[in-house]
């Protein structure tokens, strides 16, 4: 990736989240005339304590620094949570973090998705690649062991996939939010082969990600409940909750655990079998 590309792409972070920007959030009075409900350049200038023409270049991709404490002011002006600012942080670093993460689960995590039944459990690589999963997974969404390659991933399952919106209830405010984890959590390797083709193939396969995918949305990682409407289990709720091995910092365990008192989880496994 060329430094032009670098410096576009956090010129297209900042102008996206200034535009998401009421001027209400920042104690600003809305005001008449404005093209757009966000955040004029001038005021994200006025509130970072920047010049307005220094700040417009930096929106404009143009070749100049910046220091960490001046994007901090830069993020803090646009009400940045501090995933969205860990990532604006990142966008500085033109270069490509070295991948060190195994091609397959490592023994031990298997045997942990193993030990997690009934619950539905999943291992996934550095571009939220599925690396390993258990059964109950596989009963929720029968279509993972038919996918390989690129398509064996989250995102493009979440997206791509029609099967997917059908069975995820409330399915654009969980992919929503799955969208802006995932771009929080590959910053790091937002730039090397294998993500530049798994973007290219959801923004040629999924006109929902084409459109959202510029938005530039970040998050950091929340529990929450998931509901689903399995054709044979009736309607499902687990709690989704994220694990990061310390030995395997690049890969990440994924459960949807039980919740106390409901029996999806038992019923997942008998509507399997009486499928």
């Amino acid at each position: 990736m060329g430094t032009g590309d670098h410096r576009r792409e956090l010129a297209d972070f900042l102008r996206a989240r200034r535009e998401a920007t009421r001027p209400d959030q920042v104690g600003l009075p809305a005001g008449r005339g404005r093209r757009t409900p966000g955040l004029r350049r001038e005021e994200v200038a006025l509130l970072a304590g920047v010049s307005v023409t220094w700040y417009t270049w930096l929106e404009q991709g143009r070749r100049i620094n910046a220091s960490h404490d001046v994007l901090l002011a830069i993020g803090r002006a646009l009400r940045l949570d501090d995933a969205s600012q860990a990532h604006l942080l990142a966008l500085t670093d033109p270069g490509t973090a070295a991948i060190d993460a195994p091609s397959e689960a490592p023994s031990a995590l298997v045997r942990l998705l193993d030990g997690l039944m009934p619950a539905p459990a999943y291992v996934l690589g550095p571009h939220w690649e599925f690396v390993a999963w258990n059964d109950a997974q596989e009963r929720l969404y029968p279509r993972l062991a038919e996918l390989d390659g690129v398509r064996r991933n989250l995102l493009w399952v979440l997206f791509a996939d029609q099967s997917t919106r059908e069975l995820i209830a409330d399915w654009d405010i969980h992919a929503r939010q799955a969208l802006a984890e995932f771009r929080s959590a590959t910053s790091a390797v937002r730039h090397d082969p294998a993500m530049v083709e798994l973007v290219a193939l959801l923004s040629n396969e999924s006109e929902t990600f084409a459109d959202w995918w510029p938005e530039h949305d970040v998050s950091g990682f929340e529990t929450r409940l998931r509901r689903f409407h399995h054709p044979s289990a009736g309607q499902l709720t687990f709690e989704y909750q994220q694990l990061t091995p310390a030995e395997w910092p690049n890969l990440r365990v994924v459960a949807q655990l039980p919740v106390p008192g409901d029996d999806s989880a038992e019923r997942l496994a008998v509507r399997h079998y009486l499928v």
